[in-house]
This record gives structure tokens, C-alpha cells and sequence, in this order.
């Protein structure tokens, strides 16, 4: 049986939603942000003490691409991996890692918008500099996104997993109408029951707080 370690709108919501998409039989483990997970039990899981790390057996993969690839290739019949001989291989290797790209911007800003709670611990700047950063990312993925409803020609993947979380999180802090199409991606991704399962339930301890969060004034 398949197990993943989850914590409510980090980075592991790649993982869950991925698993949903697959159909896969799965235990899902979920983590409060209150406690840390850097001990020696679940360090044997994932050595840095974070989420997802995910089981299969006697097998343990960590970290989000790491995890998609093992999964597309273990259970290859559900279609959502590009496996070697694949003409859309390269460009579906290059959307997971740049997926990863997106996400150093994310936890930065998320670090300083939420997990920072007091303003003296925070760079004005450096929130600054990180949501023009997210900006530009995003508008590759904008650009990409011309004339296709999912990051690859031939439709949904594995990778629209990994890039769509990361677009999800851009939500809290960009103002999306600016990327009309990353806009409309988010919204087809929303309509999708796996990505509606991989959100928190009511009552489950959430990451982000607010709907969207503010830059501060100078």
C-alpha cells in the first residue's frame, strides 16, 4: 500500500493531487505545521524532515519530482507520465523541474508573508524583490500556455500537477488577472476532482490564512 506524508497546501499537494489523478489506493498521513518533523524516526522517510516524503513498501522517495517521476513510471498505464521514446519526454522533464524553479519564489514568499509572524523578522525588500520574481516565472508560463488548455500539446500530465500547485500558491500573492491565460489554467485545474480533494477540508489546519497577501508599505 502506497503512503504519503501530507501537510495541507505545502508543496505535497503535488503528490496528493498526482495520486488522485492516477486512481491509485493510497494512505494519506497528514502533518501539522506545529510540529516539527525533523526527528530521527521520520528523518529515515525524508532526510531534511519534510513534506511529502511518500512509501511503497520497503521503497521511500522524498521530494515532489523525485515522487512524480517514480510514480509515472512504476504505474505507467495511467498515462500521465512522457517515459523515454516519448516525443513530449524533454518537454515534460524540463515543466517538473521548472515547477521546482517556481516553488523557491513561493516558499520564500510564503516564509515572510506567513510563516514570519512579526514584521521586524521580515524584508520589506526582499518580499518585494521575490514577487517580481514570481511575476516572471509566471509569465513563462503564460506564454507557454497560447493555444493549449494544459502545459503539454497532448493535454493533462503528471506535470500540470507540479506547475498548478505552484500556480495555486502564486494566488495568494499576484494578482492573477494580470496572467489571463495562468488565470484560466488555475480555474480548469480548480474544476479537476483530484485537485479538489488535495485541498484542505473544513477544519483542517491551513497554510495560507488570507485569500491574498498584501506587500508592505515602504
Amino acid at each position: 500500500m502506497l503512503r504519503l506524508h501530507h501537510g495541507w497546501e505545502s508543496r505535497s499537494t503535488r503528490s496528493l493531487a498526482l495520486l488522485y489523478e492516477m486512481g491509485l489506493d493510497f494512505e494519506l498521513v497528514v502533518h501539522s505545521f506545529r510540529k516539527s518533523l525533523f526527528n530521527n524516526e521520520y528523518r529515515k522517510l525524508s532526510p531534511a524532515g519534510r513534506v511529502p516524503a511518500l512509501e511503497d513498501g520497503d521503497r521511500h522517495v522524498f521530494e515532489t519530482g523525485a515522487i512524480t517521476e517514480y510514480l509515472v513510471e512504476t504505474y505507467p498505464e495511467t498515462g500521465l507520465g512522457r517515459l523515454a521514446g516519448d516525443p513530449e519526454r524533454w518537454e515534460w522533464v524540463q515543466w517538473l523541474h521548472f515547477a521546482e524553479t517556481m516553488g523557491q519564489h513561493l516558499a520564500t514568499l510564503t516564509q515572510h508573508h506567513v510563516v514570519m509572524r512579526e514584521a521586524w523578522m521580515r524584508s520589506p525588500t526582499v518580499m518585494k524583490y521575490e514577487t517580481m520574481r514570481l511575476k516572471r516565472v509566471l509569465s513563462v508560463v503564460e506564454e507557454a500556455l497560447e493555444g493549449r488548455e494544459y502545459l503539454l500539446a497532448s493535454g493533462f500530465s503528471a506535470v500540470d500537477t507540479n506547475v498548478g500547485y505552484s500556480v495555486y500558491g502564486a494566488g495568494f500573492f499576484v494578482k492573477l488577472e494580470e496572467f489571463p491565460r495562468v488565470a484560466a489554467y488555475r480555474e480548469r485545474l480548480f474544476a479537476r476532482p483530484a485537485f479538489q480533494k488535495s485541498l484542505p477540508p473544513e477544519g483542517a489546519e491551513r497554510l495560507y490564512l488570507k485569500p491574498f497577501y498584501e506587500l508592505p508599505d515602504d
